[in-house]
């Protein structure tokens, strides 16, 4: 008896310091998911939150489905879409900085941010809306050495595109866009191995390591998921039920990756 409440206090006391975390119920058609956010990222979990409380995301659609891939949702203007019509663009009218965090991989089940892409925002900002849930596949040894070079020069273009967006380097910047108006390939490509290049590597040199861990290695040959977007965009939260449901989404008819038949989400809180 006596070693029975020693542990429940110990336990207490070792749970006392954890932030317990969120847990939101996702109802489809094809069966429920249940997903755990992340406390490692508080403004997307706290937005999150606040939306599906706010009932922001019932009614709306799975509108972006591609198999082995990743399903798509939280676009305001999907809910009563007509049939046909492409959607992708609404959101609140915000947007969240990103939060990257080391160990949070885009394993089976991941629930990320959508953002726009790069060249509107080089901070990589998610939306506040937007979200999708991987579904990926496995990978070999071999296809994941390739993506760990893709993402080496993914890390050399953001760090590119960071240098020429830095209003320190606004001489740089001027140059680049004059050349490119004008189209003067031989200009670029010195600009480019004078200036650029050598800003670029210097910047590497501070990075260090840029690639897949083998912990995440060893997931992607395992669970599988989609690596290359590892760094890219926000990881938030992770089905932890109805893993199943995902795949049976993916699976859908699509046309330009809209499913032919809607696919409506309700959302709620949980506690567990």
């Amino acid at each position: 008896m006596i070693l029975a409440i020693v542990a429940m206090i110990f336990g207490a006391c070792n749970n006392a310091g954890k932030e317990k975390t969120k847990k939101v119920l996702i109802k489809t058609k094809f069966g429920n998911m249940k997903v755990e956010l992340y406390n490692e990222t508080p403004q997307h979990r706290d937005n999150f939150v606040k939306l599906v409380k706010e009932g922001f995301y019932d009614s709306l659609l799975f509108h972006r489905v591609i198999n082995s891939f990743m399903i798509q949702g939280g676009d305001p203007q999907s809910k009563g879409a007509a049939t046909g019509v492409m959607l992708g663009n609404g959101g609140p009218g915000y947007q969240i900085p990103a939060e990257f965090v080391d160990g949070l991989y885009h394993k089976k089940g991941a629930l990320a941010a959508a953002r726009e892409g790069d060249r509107n925002n080089p901070e990589k900002k998610s939306s506040g809306s937007q979200f999708y849930i991987v579904q990926g596949k496995t990978y070999s040894d071999e296809e994941l050495s390739q993506i760990d070079k893709r993402m080496e020069m993914q890390k050399k273009n953001d760090i590119f595109m960071k240098l020429i967006m830095d209003e320190k380097n606004v001489d740089i910047k001027n140059q680049y866009d004059s050349i490119r108006k004008a189209q003067d390939r031989d200009a670029f490509e010195k600009l480019i191995k004078e200036t650029i290049e050598p800003m670029i590597d210097k910047e590497m040199a501070n990075i260090g390591h840029i690639g897949l861990s083998p912990e995440a290695k060893e997931i992607y040959k395992t669970i599988g998921g989609t690596p290359h977007l590892d760094g890219q965009y926000t990881v938030f939260g992770q089905v932890y039920e109805g893993l199943n449901v995902i795949d049976s989404i993916a699976a859908v008819k699509t046309e330009k990756s809209r499913p032919v038949e809607d696919v409506i989400m309700e959302m709620e809180m949980i506690e567990e």
